[in-house]
């Protein structure tokens, strides 16, 4: 179990991180958790102003105020509560995220960094902005709710598909004492994220609060029970990529080489390929 750490990123913003680089290995195919969340807007009212990104996708999901998006496709765009915004950087985008808190001056929300396998590094980028009513709510016979954004549960399919590395993406609610198992892959990848409240994630019987990130050991299911007070966290899984992995800053890649190549690029003013600069999104 890993407890999530307060850094500073973007112009200013005041943020959780629940993993990043030093954990590549252990949490392939995913790259990165941020979790922000504050009442203050001198928090996060800096936001993160225009900056590169190429190699992998960052997903925005919003719990409280809103966000505004504008990248170099051309894609503008605001989301709300229970929204996400999907963005695969592939070759190379350059965009801006603009936090605004909502009548309270609260911003809750997270942003997950999945790796790209190699062969779609350079793939043409794309922005997806799903809305909060294209997310499948799925009920459990003892109250337990799961969102569905990308992924499979009980036959109802997360609106998030066609893309590169395949990984699933849950926000489960558990009422207090009750349990909820949902099935995996022993070859996957499983992490989860607590959100709200209290649970216990292993037979030990050790509980985990919000703020703490949990990286499963290989099995064919996961069983969490929610304490007193209900339990709401992310469940994460994906198959490992097992690649090299070459990371500075918002590019990841799979050399060095292709690094210094990226950020060459960004210095001379080629870093977004012309034939997609302009283009509309997919999705």
């Amino acid at each position: 179990m890993l407890k999530s750490v307060p850094i500073t990123e973007g112009a200013g913003v005041h943020l959780r991180r629940a993993f990043t680089l030093s954990k590549a290995a252990e949490v392939d195919p995913f790259l990165m958790l941020d979790e922000f969340h504050s009442r203050d807007p001198e928090d996060y009212r800096m936001g993160f102003p225009w900056h590169p990104h190429r190699g992998m996708e960052t997903i925005t999901y919003v719990l409280s105020g809103v966000i505004e998006h504008g990248d170099s496709l051309g894609n503008r765009g605001t989301i709300g509560p229970g929204d996400i915004q999907w963005m695969t950087a592939g070759s190379g985008i350059i965009h801006q995220e603009m936090p605004k808190g909502n009548d309270n001056g609260e911003l809750w929300g997270l942003q997950l960094w999945t790796n790209l396998p190699a062969s779609h590094k350079m793939m043409p980028p794309r922005y997806r902005e799903i809305k909060k009513d294209q997310i499948p709510l799925v009920h459990t016979m003892n109250g337990t709710e799961i969102k569905v954004i990308c992924g499979e549960v009980d036959g109802m399919r997360g609106p998030v598909k066609d893309i590169m590395t395949e990984i699933e993406y849950l926000d489960v609610t558990i009422p207090a004492d009750a349990s909820y198992r949902h099935p995996t892959q022993p070859s996957d990848t499983v992490l989860a994220y607590v959100l709200e409240g209290e649970g216990y994630f292993d037979p030990s019987g050790s509980s985990a609060g919000s703020g703490n990130l949990i990286v499963f050991d290989s099995d064919y299911w996961t069983e969490i029970k929610a304490g007193d007070k209900g339990l709401r966290y992310l469940l994460l899984s994906g198959k490992p990529l097992d690649e090299p992995v070459a990371w500075r800053g918002p590019v990841v890649m799979n050399t060095e080489e292709e690094l210094r190549q990226a950020f060459e690029e960004y210095r001379e003013n080629r870093f977004v390929k012309e034939d997609v600069r302009f283009t509309e999104s997919s999705g």
